[in-house]
């Protein structure tokens, strides 16, 4: 039996739909921006601010740092003898460029067997509970992004043992998230009251 036109359309328009919703935002520097055009990324940061207690800015900052909100994106390759691609430099994967094995921890304590690091809502998820981790274990407060991020960079046990100290690109990358976080919670603080309107006075006027 022939498949008809206007199910081949369908399935056209739901993949077209599908890969409009993981694009990047297109205005990745302003955070209400960013949540205007990915309205479910909104309530999902709201839900792991609910859960680990983690302010808004902080992860957004520091997944624009990671993965410029691409759901897919890859540590850059690795090279033997310079010239032959050989893997990559780590197992980061998705919008938090989580490693494999700190991934695996969270599922784990989490007991979210089915998270994907390609899924926004879980990455963002994931940020939370390493941040929520990170004020545990080292004491950095979880609004301390500049501080938050070398953790997140350098591993707990890095971060403890200083080894940014010897990175000067990691600490003035750590400041550009620090700015960046800031520029976001004054921003957030701008349309937030926009963002919290309900979902039916959004299907209305929206």
């Amino acid at each position: 039996m022939g498949v008809s036109k206007s199910a081949i359309l369908a399935a056209v328009l739901t993949v077209s739909l599908a890969g409009c919703a993981t694009a990047p935002p297109k205005n990745p520097e302003n955070l209400c921006e960013i949540f205007r055009e990915h309205r479910d990324w909104y309530f999902a940061a709201k839900e792991v601010r609910e859960r680990w207690g983690v302010p808004i800015h902080v992860p957004m900052s520091m997944m624009y740092q990671e993965s410029s909100f691409k759901a897919d994106a890859l540590p850059p390759r690795d090279y033997l003898l310079g010239f032959i691609p050989w893997g990559r430099v780590s197992s980061a994967y998705g919008y938090s460029q989580a490693k494999t094995m700190t991934w695996d921890d969270y599922v784990r304590e989490t007991d979210n067997s089915g998270a994907d690091r390609d899924d926004f809502d879980d990455a963002i998820d994931f940020m939370g509970w390493f941040i929520f981790k990170t004020q545990k274990l080292n004491k950095v407060s979880k609004w301390d992004a500049y501080g938050q991020y070398l953790n997140y960079h350098e591993g707990w046990g890095g971060y403890k043992r200083k080894s940014y100290k010897k990175k000067g690109w990691l600490v003035k990358v750590a400041r550009k998230v620090d700015n960046r976080a800031k520029r976001y919670s004054s921003q957030l603080k701008s349309c937030e009251a926009d963002l919290d309107k309900s979902w039916l006075w959004r299907l209305l006027f929206g």
